[in-house]
């Protein structure tokens, strides 16, 4: 009975989740011609109201799985996972466009040293601005002072800790946690951390996996050299409410699984006051502006 050639060292398993993903998911797609490292591409569909992901993913040759509801993010993620048995996963919105080059350059700095779990690029806005995607995990006072100053003061000191300048042109950096937009994951890395935590819907799960990650003794490595485009939101922007208060009950329950222990309930049960007033507070913010 003939078997499967080995996976290359530094090949990756891409998984990209969808929900109404519109036309980003074929740029998305056609992208990964030039990204280099890819073994194969898995598209997975968080049960989209708009059936379009099949048809694209079959144009462009992807494997493709339906989930049976909408059970957020991380569990789609980890559904798309299952499928391979590549040395690195990619896990990605399907609104990014990745540049030539992009994951061979993460996966050969992942295959270098296997003390690293979990790599990012660089992530550039349309514009060409880049973005904060690699930040320190938040403890008490960081969380609350960017939770409470970020928007109204964003040169606040807390801010600028938890959003640091990143160099593009520097060597890359540690960090707590990388933006789950895109990243490339270690299998063995990614299996022993049980995957993502699929009690989050939406948001949060990439900074629990990063402290997950951290916990298990593995590095989050930004790498500069790999780089993508971020299109941004496609399929929430037009109805935003529902994920500004997933963000914030991701935030709270965050809160939770990192900041446990009895004599730490006082300060538990105060930022998940603040959370819950901060949603509804941008909820209603969003509103006017629709409204105007």
């Amino acid at each position: 009975m003939a078997t499967s050639p080995p996976a290359a060292p530094s090949s990756i398993d891409v998984v990209v989740v969808t929900y109404n993903p519109g036309e980003t998911l074929g740029a998305f797609l056609s992208s990964l011609d030039a990204a280099g490292a890819v073994a194969s591409v898995t598209v997975v569909d968080s049960d989209s109201p708009r059936r379009t992901a099949e048809p694209v993913a079959r144009k462009h040759g992807a494997a493709f799985v339906a989930m049976p509801a909408n059970l957020g993010y991380g569990a789609a993620a980890n559904a798309g996972a299952r499928r391979g048995v590549a040395p690195f996963i990619a896990i990605c919105n399907s609104d990014v466009v990745v540049a030539p080059g992009a994951f061979a350059a993460l996966a050969a700095a992942g295959a270098a040293d296997p003390s690293i779990g979990v790599l990012g690029p660089r992530i550039l806005e349309t514009g060409g601005s880049l973005y904060p995607s690699a930040r320190p995990l938040p403890n008490f006072w960081l969380g609350a002072g960017h939770g409470v100053f970020g928007r109204v003061w964003p040169g606040n000191p807390w801010t600028r800790h938890y959003r640091p300048v990143l160099d593009p042109a520097g060597p890359g950096i540690d960090a707590g946690w990388l933006s789950g937009s895109c990243l490339v994951v270690r299998r063995d890395a990614f299996e022993r951390v049980g995957g993502f935590d699929e009690g989050f819907f939406m948001f949060m799960e990439d900074v629990d996996f990063g402290r997950r990650l951290g916990l298990a003794g593995y590095r989050c490595r930004w790498v500069p050299a790999a780089a993508v485009t971020h299109m941004g939101g496609h399929s929430w922007r037009s109805d935003p409410a529902p994920m500004i208060l997933a963000h914030h009950a991701s935030a709270a329950r965050y809160v939770g699984l990192a900041f446990p222990g009895w004599w730490r309930a006082p300060v538990r049960a105060a930022l998940r006051l603040g959370l819950r007033a901060r949603g509804r507070a941008e909820v209603a913010a969003a509103s006017r502006v629709r409204a105007d």
